[in-house]
């Protein structure tokens, strides 16, 4: 694995920005829905830190769960837009008001695939929260209710986000300069 300094193009969303928008998402959720009970879904990996970080800011009623969710296969950095579940939820949705929490949506197949699914289990509401949202990329109509950053159609990684499996740990949102990312085989 190449060293961070010659992959990093450059840092584009700092631990401070990160943090401060996470609080305000926080914040905002909590008036939304007015001490009513909801249910985070986080999809892993990259939406981890996310969550927790989240959560934290959130005066709610939170409960917690899981999915894994795969479409990439067509090519190296590429969807295949074929989503498979691979870690399926343990909660009951019905009823609840459940809020999907991502790490970025870029062309929406994914996401549009997991909302279909969830919405066949009878939640009371349904809303998607992504710290990143690359809009510009969106192929499928997917609503973002909650959206910490509009990126540009840059390769990012870090703050949950991987690059090759690796580097979720950074703190902050960095872009891969990919003219000097030389992946191992």
């Amino acid at each position: 694995m190449q060293k961070l300094q010659e992959i990093l193009k450059k840092v584009l969303i700092s631990e401070a920005d990160l943090q401060s928008r996470i609080a305000e998402l926080g914040a905002q959720i909590t008036r939304d829905y007015a001490g009513e009970p909801v249910l985070m879904i986080c999809i892993l990996r990259g939406g981890v830190m996310f969550l927790t970080d989240l959560i934290r800011h959130i005066d709610l009623p939170v409960s917690i769960d899981f999915m894994a969710v795969s479409s990439y296969g067509a090519g190296r950095y590429e969807s295949s837009g074929n989503v498979k579940i691979t870690l399926d939820l343990n909660s009951n949705l019905a009823g609840q008001h459940v809020m999907i929490v991502e790490d970025i949506i870029d062309s929406g197949h994914t996401l549009s695939s997991v909302v279909a699914m969830l919405e066949t289990r009878r939640p009371k509401s349904l809303k998607i929260c992504t710290l990143l949202d690359k809009a510009e990329r969106r192929e499928v109509d997917v609503k973002v209710d909650y959206a910490g950053f509009v990126i540009p159609n840059e390769f990012v990684f870090g703050y949950g986000l991987d690059l090759d499996e690796y580097y979720r740990n950074l703190p902050y949102i960095g872009v891969v300069d990919l003219e000097k990312y030389h992946p191992e085989s």
